[in-house]
């Protein structure tokens, strides 16, 4: 059986550059596809979370958060704990202290029992919280940080 010659240099070079080239993510693309672990509504956990990445918890979780990344307590989820994430969404209930976040959503569901200290905060009509909150106080803290609070209904 006749052997394939070898490529010729000029071939190779060819071959190598046409293959499609995925340049390294930027830092902002790095953060879109942060891996988010999930806590499904079904589950319930006691334990510690700490890393990088993104956080969603839809059923129970008793223990500290702690992520560099974002903390998401959806609606009918409660989380037991002390929080430190870059962004906390409260839709469920959080029992403990939120510190050092860059944000806090308390959504119209969200009930917060515990002390806050954040970047920003915004709470909408409906949501509840029992305890001291601190924001807009960050060294880095930039003009025009501010709380939103819905109406009343």
């Amino acid at each position: 059986m006749p052997q394939d010659p070898a490529p010729r240099k000029d071939e190779e070079i060819v071959s190598r550059t046409s293959t499609n080239y995925n340049p390294p993510p930027t830092p902002r693309a790095r953060e879109r596809e942060a891996k988010e672990t999930v806590i499904a509504a079904d589950l319930a956990i006691e334990g510690k979370i700490e890393g990088s990445g993104h956080v969603r918890v839809a059923g129970r979780f008793k223990g500290d958060v702690h992520v560099q990344g974002n903390l998401t307590i959806e609606p009918g989820a409660k989380v037991t704990g002390g929080v430190r994430a870059s962004t906390v969404i409260i839709g469920g209930e959080l029992e403990g202290n939120v510190d050092a976040a860059s944000r806090v959503e308390l959504l119209e569901t969200g009930v917060l029992n515990g002390d806050l200290k954040a970047g920003s905060l915004t709470v909408a009509a409906g949501s509840r919280m029992r305890g001291q909150a601190e924001f807009g106080w960050d060294e880095k803290a930039q003009p025009g940080l501010r709380m939103e609070l819905g109406a009343a209904s």
